[in-house]
């Protein structure tokens, strides 16, 4: 029962990690299945209940969708012991939302500094070492970013303990901020300089700035006259990005192999990278785009393999076996 139980979480937050908006299937489920008053289609449990039962129906059958409860309306109805609509309970509330608007906008300033410094650092206008200064800040930018968005989803441990903490971090292990997070820290650290590696951390950030501004000032008229129609084609075109991201984080892995064999070689820190790109292989997040990727590339070395080199297939056999493990 208690390996049930643990199974379940880990497949709610699976469900909670997932991006419903990127999958086009998610708005036609809601708008063709799901009927409901306004005040209750905009209700946040509301909508995480129907984006369990997606999931479940989509992604994961195995996943377990308990009903939706509510709360009774003679208990909505009585008023609260804090005092009447405006009293110390309304402030509090809207102390909150001021508080949460402000730490979003903190964050999307944050995303917007990433964009800025990764597309100075992929454009070759700087010297060698103002260009490596970019590319830590960068990954520090995203390092932060990652950092934040994990504690706004998934807070932190309930108790300091080992097996408090390994729970946890099996809640945010399949997570895309945490990818991005593993992603940033294992460059971060690295001697080499690879320029390749900011195209990721440019599309997840111009992603964040797009969504952040089209939910947000969409009634400024510097957004509708300058910014507008960039959004658009960013929310629009976010299969674009990710394939483009998918493609960059796999030719990282392929330039960390060749760097071996220079004085800037890590073995560490290649083998990390490798086991995160089988973590990305495996995630629900990002393992469509990554194994359209390795198909691709399966379909064209395999032939070649076969028709020159056929004594290396024991060893893509042993390296397969652990990949897919």
């Amino acid at each position: 029962m208690a390996a049930q139980a643990a199974e379940q979480r880990a497949k709610r937050a699976a469900a909670a990690a997932y991006d419903y908006e990127r999958d086009p299937r998610w708005s036609e489920f809601w708008n063709n299945n799901v009927i409901l008053p306004p005040h209750m289609a905009s209700r946040p449990e509301v909508v995480d209940h129907y984006k369990r039962k997606f999931y479940q129906r989509f992604i994961d059958p195995g996943l377990v969708v308990e009903g939706m409860t509510s709360r009774p309306t003679s208990e909505s109805s009585m008023p609260h012991s804090s005092g009447p609509s405006g009293g110390p309970s309304t402030r509090s509330d809207t102390d909150n939302n001021q508080l949460r608007l402000q730490l979003q906008a903190i964050h999307f300033a944050l995303n917007a500094w990433v964009l800025a410094v990764a597309v100075l650092g992929i454009v070759p206008i700087l010297t060698v070492h103002l260009s490596r200064k970019v590319y830590r800040l960068s990954l520090l930018g995203t390092i932060v970013s990652s950092l934040y968005s994990l504690y706004s989803l998934y807070g932190k441990p309930r108790v300091w303990t080992l097996p408090a903490i390994q729970t946890w971090l099996q809640y945010i292990a399949i997570a895309k901020d945490f990818i991005h997070l593993m992603f940033c820290l294992i460059l971060i650290t690295s001697q080499a300089h690879f320029r390749i590696a900011l195209i990721p951390v440019l599309c997840w950030s111009v992603d964040h700035v797009s969504r952040f501004l089209r939910h947000n000032f969409t009634h400024s008229s510097l957004y509708r006259r300058y910014l507008e129609q960039p959004c658009i084609f960013v929310e629009t075109n976010n299969t674009m990005l990710s394939i483009l991201s998918s493609h960059a984080e796999v030719a990282l892995g392929f330039l960390l192999i060749i760097s071996l064999l220079s004085w800037q070689r890590s073995l560490v820190q290649t083998f990390m990278y490798w086991n995160l790109l089988k973590q990305m292989y495996h995630a629900p997040m990002t393992s469509g785009y990554h194994r359209n990727v390795w198909s691709n590339i399966g379909r064209l070395i395999n032939p070649y393999i076969n028709q020159h080199a056929p004594f290396f297939n024991t060893t893509i056999s042993a390296v397969q076996r652990w990949w897919f493990r």
